[in-house]
């Protein structure tokens, strides 16, 4: 092993999200990035099937980003965002809002996903009381929903090992059923056909705890990092109109799955369903630079409006709107637009779809599921040691020189939307070999 990644000398960074003795027995370190590949500390390149974490839409080190990153950093390196402001933020939240339905308009600034829901969950509280409604305070997660680690995106969260560590979280918060039918629905083609009235769960909790108390309903239309979880037919707009009925806030957490994801500049377009709050982050600057967003509707941001004049909102972070993740931002959406990004992921799809489900006869394989370019291959867990086989076969493609993500023991990929169709086939040829291989 090189030197310079001798195990003494990986001690001091306490990992996130890993199994830290086990990497740092055998570690796994990435040294280069171009395009659609890694390279690792061993000189081996790596097919990129995660879009690192989500959120390399546009591939490595595109030249555009990069540049504009430099150029900026070499002009300004920081502004403060109290009290002041600089043109790129302008501009960045212009060209946003821009690309997403009109009356979802006002674009505030955060550093990621995790920041993103828990401005979300402020807004929303704080929108009911500037209304004369601060009764509402409740808010409504949905089981096996990831919403980051705040201690409001776990709150609202619900996925059991990110939240056992943490005490009691946030109070009043309540959670609908997850969309997860196996038994119906197993190795569906896009949105599954069955579980549209798992959203009629929510009327039972509204039902439980008296309408006039919630103050918002907050989900990922599709669901990322639990598995690749589809919204079955109906689901969404179910929920839009219960929302609706009861004057609750709808905030769709489109961490993972906006900036083209599912072949559609964000899955509000792909569903037709369009909510009060959007979170973003992840491809909104191509991960180069953290940065997030929640994009809050006319109505709600008028509401702060009419308050006296003062500071409307007692929020915000230092790199709010930071000066080079909103070049970083422009450049990307610019690389988007004009490669015709979004376009090729739906154009992607059904290819992608194919080499998805092509893996279906292959034993412990049990679903498959997949929409725009995200698909989630679920594994029969090892009698005893749930994750393991997952992990396993995690491994086993990094070893061949494709990246895939494991949660558990399903394999999520979701590669950036610059992948060739030869490279669609190199992913699921590495993972039919690996799932083949591991016992």
């Amino acid at each position: 092993m090189d030197a310079q990644v001798a195990t003494n000398s990986l001690d001091a960074f306490w990992m996130p999200f890993t199994a830290n003795r086990q990497f740092k027995a055998a570690p796994r370190l990435l040294v280069g990035a171009k395009d659609m590949h890694y390279t690792s500390h061993d000189g081996r390149q790596v097919l990129d099937g995660a879009a690192g974490l989500w959120c390399v839409n546009a591939g490595h080190c595109r030249p555009r980003i990069v540049e504009a990153i430099q150029r900026q950093a070499a002009q300004m390196d920081f502004s403060p965002a109290f009290q002041m402001g600089h043109p790129l933020a302008f501009e960045a939240a212009q060209r946003l809002s821009a690309m997403l339905p009109d009356g979802l308009d006002h674009v505030f600034y955060v550093n990621s996903g995790s920041e993103a829901v828990d401005t979300a969950l402020k807004i929303a509280l704080a929108y009911h009381r500037m209304r004369g409604e601060g009764a509402r305070t409740r808010l409504i997660g949905r089981e096996r929903g990831y919403h980051g680690v705040g201690f409001g995106g776990i709150s609202v969260g619900g996925i059991g090992p990110n939240r056992r560590h943490f005490g009691t979280m946030l109070g009043g918060v309540d959670h609908m059923p997850h969309t997860h039918d196996l038994a119906r629905n197993a190795h569906s083609r896009g949105q599954p056909l069955h579980g549209a009235e798992l959203a009629d769960q929510l009327e039972r909790i509204v039902a439980l705890h008296d309408p006039s108390t919630i103050a918002a309903v907050i989900v990922e239309p599709l669901a990322g990092s639990t598995g690749v979880l589809v919204p079955p037919v109906g689901y969404l707009e179910r929920l839009r109109e219960i929302c609706t009925r009861h004057g609750i806030l709808l905030i769709f957490d489109e961490v993972i799955s906006g900036f083209g994801r599912l072949g559609s500049p964000f899955a509000i377009d792909r569903f037709g369903v369009v909510p009060d709050l959007v979170c973003l982050a992840k491809g909104i600057t191509n991960a180069t630079v953290p940065m997030g967003a929640v994009v809050a509707s006319t109505t709600v941001h008028e509401a702060f409006m009419a308050a006296p004049a003062g500071i409307e909102f007692y929020h915000g972070y230092t790199y709010s709107s930071h000066v080079l993740a909103c070049a970083a931002s422009i450049a990307t959406l610019d690389t988007y637009r004009d490669e015709g990004l979004f376009e090729r992921a739906a154009e992607l799809s059904p290819d992608f779809e194919e080499a998805a489900h092509s893996l279906q006869d292959l034993d412990h394989v049990i679903d498959i599921r997949n929409l725009g370019m995200v698909a989630g291959i679920e594994l029969a867990p090892r009698p005893g040691a749930p994750g393991a086989r997952g992990y396993e076969v995690f491994v086993a493609c990094y070893e061949a020189g494709v990246l895939v993500r494991a949660t558990g023991d399903i394999l999520a990929i979701s590669p950036p939307l610059i992948i060739s169709r030869a490279q669609i086939d190199e992913v699921f040829a590495a993972l039919r070999a690996a799932i083949l291989k591991v016992p």
